[in-house]
């Protein structure tokens, strides 16, 4: 006899959540049961999009309603801890989009409260599944580099003011956050991923073109703790398209840069020795339909994996904690002019 599917729950109706949708919609073990939004027409739109499920346009009427067993917070990112806690508090498992929140002791309520009540906390990274993310990170963690000494990471994309106008919320800092904490989440994540922890922190940030409270511009110098040193270069103002979003890795034998508009193409691979994954360099690049890139499907094949007892998670709240907390480093070195170590106080 088949499995019963997963039933989940999608808490905020925007953009993203459409990729949450397709995904489970694409996965036998999984469905969309129920659908939340502010906005009546958001809520009934995606209700349709996945099959005629419920919708309801307040949060608290939907999590008594049940029907499911995971909600999908993908509200805006300043309330992601309030709306996983509630559904934590609800008996239900999260699974929450980037970043976990905007600031630390909300991110660390949420966690808490998801291990005190025993409901798993996902956090969506679903950039370390593109295939040329995994190939870098296969060769990391084979020790093909040697000592990793440099990593630079580039996310070089245009946001219009249009795009900040279409929701109050968007660049905001209580509810958004800038370029950096918004747009390069997932790349903050993977230079630590593939690189090692961070120590400390320079950085300078600027609001240059939009009209926004968040900077749309930021640069930061990284220095690991394995001594390595690193760069993150960050714009949303690249005229007239988005450019590049770029990982490259400097070693003692080897260097390795995964390039394209999303980290969709290798442009450079060379390794002291041959390995056998090294036939398929020219086959990893692929086509972005966007730059979310196709990883929702496999993130959530992870999660399907974990509440059956099959898997651990990819990214749990407290690797999902370590990006945010780099990113605040950031926020913080360049708004008090000064190196900022990590752990932050």
């Amino acid at each position: 006899m088949a499995e019963e599917p997963i039933r989940f729950a999608i808490v905020g109706c925007g953009r993203i959540s459409g990729y949450h949708v397709e995904a489970l919609g694409s996965l036998p073990g999984a469905r969309v049961a129920a659908v939340c939004d502010l906005v009546e027409e958001r809520a009934r739109a995606t209700a349709q999009k996945a099959g005629g499920v419920p919708w309801f346009t307040e949060y608290g009427r939907m999590l008594e309603a049940g029907g499911f067993d995971v909600v999908s917070v993908c509200t805006p990112s300043g309330l992601h801890p309030e709306h996983g806690i509630l559904a934590a508090e609800a008996g239900y498992h999260v699974v929450t989009e980037k970043p976990m929140g905007v600031t630390l002791p909300p991110v660390d309520r949420l966690i808490e409260t998801c291990d005190r009540l025993s409901r798993r906390l996902f956090v969506v990274k679903q950039n370390r599944l593109n295939p040329t993310v995994r190939l870098l990170k296969q060769a990391v963690d084979k020790g093909r580099f040697g000592r990793i000494c440099y990593a630079e990471v580039n996310v070089f994309w245009t946001r219009p003011q249009d795009y900040y106008d279409q929701a109050p919320w968007r660049g905001t800092r209580a509810l958004d956050g800038g370029a950096i904490m918004n747009q390069a989440s997932h790349y903050v994540d993977l230079v630590q991923w593939l690189a090692g922890d961070v120590e400390e922190v320079e950085a300078f940030t600027a609001t240059l073109e939009r009209r926004i409270e968040t900077e749309d511009t930021g640069a930061a110098v990284l220095r690991f703790r394995n001594g390595a040193v690193g760069t993150l270069n960050v714009t949303m103002l690249v005229y007239p398209r988005n450019l590049e979003g770029s990982v490259t890795l400097l070693g003692t034998r080897g260097t390795a840069r995964v390039g394209g508009v999303a980290l969709n193409r290798i442009e450079q691979w060379e390794f002291d020795r041959y390995e056998d994954e090294d036939r398929g360099i020219l086959e990893a690049g692929y086509t972005p339909p966007t730059v979310y890139g196709h990883g929702h499907r496999g993130y959530y094949e992870n999660v399907l994996a974990v509440l059956r007892g099959e898997a651990e998670p990819q990214t749990d709240g407290r690797s999902g904690r370590k990006s945010l907390e780099l990113i605040l480093a950031i926020y913080r070195a360049a708004e008090e002019r000064r190196r900022v170590r990590l752990p932050l106080d």
